[in-house]
């Protein structure tokens, strides 16, 4: 019975190593072990501790070719962090603008928000990233959401002084 009672907790603990272990191949780009994770069934969208999947982990990585790999493989681009963020969202406040071509080309929706209300044109515009806010505007982000302060990207562009975005906004046309 305690051979049994080991065996199965070795095999529980062999398990759970493997799950988190998924997380680090995408920080790593390694998608050799991403792919042995997938076949050995652990899930693409699995969490870690924070509640983020290996793809929020390897767009904020700026880890291509995971990312793709693990879009590939069916994850799911709006999937949310203990916070309500998105991997889209990441991506916004890193200014990776590669990874949010690659996520918006995969159909990932650009207005969901956060728990503090915030959408990914919140985070580009506060964060100074022009060529994210004009990609998120040609692919019809809300203009009008506001955070929990009350605010819009518009507006916390604007606190924040970021001419850039400001300028970008002014030339698309919108509100």
């Amino acid at each position: 019975m305690k051979i049994l009672k080991l065996t199965l907790l070795l095999l529980c603990t062999c398990i759970v190593a493997g799950a988190q272990d998924i997380f680090s191949a995408a920080r790593n780009n390694d998608v050799q072990q991403l792919k042995l994770y997938l076949q050995q069934g652990v899930s693409p969208d699995t969490t870690d501790g924070r509640g983020s999947t290996p793809l929020i982990i390897a767009v904020y990585n700026h880890q291509a070719e995971a990312a793709a790999f693990l879009l590939h493989a069916h994850a799911n681009p709006d999937a949310q962090d203990r916070m309500g963020n998105t991997a889209l969202m990441g991506v916004c406040f890193r200014g990776y603008t590669d990874m949010a071509e690659l996520l918006l080309a995969n159909h990932t929706d650009v207005n969901t928000v956060n728990y503090n209300g915030a959408s990914a044109l919140i985070f580009a515009a506060t964060f100074g990233h022009a060529s994210i806010v004009k990609l998120l505007l040609q692919a019809g982000a809300n203009t009008q959401l506001v955070d929990n302060t009350g605010k819009t990207a518009l507006q916390h562009a604007e606190l924040q002084g970021n001419e850039e975005v400001v300028a970008v906004w002014k030339n698309s046309g919108t509100k």
